[in-house]
């Protein structure tokens, strides 16, 4: 039998309530702060991918910037993954509203399999996620919108999907991120800037969290985000959030061999922590239980029907549920479930997806200008 329960303790809030607290402290209509943030002319939003909790916690003696700032706990989404997190983060809802519902998965609509970060198939953006973003929401009312990020995401297929509205600051390196901040704020109207660093992120998947690497990379946020704070001007907040967090996998699981992970399944998606697993029609709960007991307590096996039911992606419509698996299966400890068909990326060190603290649990700190 699969184990049902879904066991995620929830944040303080959620990423999917970050930029609707812009919107309300920016004074846009319909919306609630539960951040905190007050009533600021200008909020500043600095999203670290790959930046835990659990991880600032550990390591705050490398980031004193970082560690010295407060603000809720938050969560992220299921999967605890870029893409669905930061569908999540732009469309402020859950992945059942916005429907990117993993690092890939199969989309019955297109008869093709979407990953998101590599937006390489025909597939329309706006097909996935037709809803207006936050960006355009707070741009329509008024609210002067940029985002501060790299070129290469201007035009990419998750951009357009769950991140477009207001204008774009190609931004490559720290100093740049901090002129493009000064320019986006430099404005008589109410502001909002977004500013994404993927760095840590990356290193992490190679190095491993913790690593030499990870940790001089850990000191280039913490300097980022003190550049931005002194930059910022009077009546400015700041908010640092991530995506998700990362552990180092040590243990490996081939899941696309054997016939206890092939028999009734005709498609394995998703990544080596959280696996979309699309079953041959009437043979999900047999696979469910086939892969539950073949993994034991190397991870958790959850038919799609529970994971709808227990209302962690939110309501979905049968469009949105039916891009998910039939079986999902998150990988526990240091487990990662690889794949051949993402060989590259189930050979990384640091991995996340999963529903563990250390990938569930992000950081939400909350900073107010003394700026001039």
């Amino acid at each position: 039998m699969t184990q049902s329960a879904l066991a995620v303790a929830p944040g303080e809030i959620s990423l999917a309530q970050i930029l609707p607290s812009v919107a309300a402290a920016l004074r846009v209509r319909g919306y609630t702060d539960v951040v905190g943030l007050g009533e600021p002319q200008h909020v500043v939003c600095c999203l670290i991918d790959g930046l835990g909790a659990a991880q600032l916690r550990q390591y705050a003696s490398t980031a004193p910037v970082l560690a010295a700032m407060s603000g809720p706990l938050a969560a992220t989404t299921i999967p605890s993954t870029t893409p669905v997190a930061l569908g999540s983060f732009g469309i402020g809802d859950l992945p059942g509203a916005h429907g990117i519902v993993g690092a890939s998965f199969w989309v019955p609509e297109f008869e093709d399999v979407l990953v998101p970060l590599h937006w390489a198939s025909g597939i329309p953006a706006l097909a996935i996620q037709p809803e207006p973003t936050m960006l355009e929401l707070m741009a329509a009312a008024g609210i002067h919108v940029t985002t501060v990020a790299p070129e290469a995401y201007r035009n990419s297929g998750l951009t357009r999907a769950v991140l477009r509205g207001g204008s774009y600051e190609a931004a490559e390196d720290a100093i740049q991120r901090v002129r493009g901040v000064l320019a986006a704020t430099a404005t008589s109207l109410r502001s909002f800037t977004y500013v994404y660093w993927p760095q840590l992120d990356r290193i992490g998947h190679e190095f491993g969290v913790g690593s030499k690497d990870w940790l001089e990379a850990l000191v280039r946020v913490d300097q980022l985000v003190d550049a931005l704070r002194s930059a910022l001007p009077r009546n400015t907040a700041m908010i640092v959030t991530s995506d998700h967090g990362m552990i180092n996998c040590n243990t490996r699981v081939a899941v696309d061999v054997g016939a206890e992970f092939t028999d009734g399944v005709w498609l394995v998606a998703g990544e080596p922590r959280a696996r979309h697993v699309y079953a041959k029609p009437g043979q999900a709960s047999q696979v469910a239980a086939r892969w539950q007991e073949a993994l034991g307590d190397l991870a958790q096996c959850v038919e799609k029907e529970e994971l709808l039911a227990s209302g962690v992606i939110g309501p979905a419509i049968d469009e949105i549920a039916e891009r998910l698996g039939d079986v999902l299966v998150f990988a526990k400890a240091d487990v990662a479930l690889t794949a051949t068909l993402d060989k590259r990326v189930s050979a990384l060190t640091g991995q996340h997806g999963s529903i563990s603290s250390d990938e569930w649990e992000i950081p939400c700190l909350v900073t107010q200008s003394s700026g001039l």
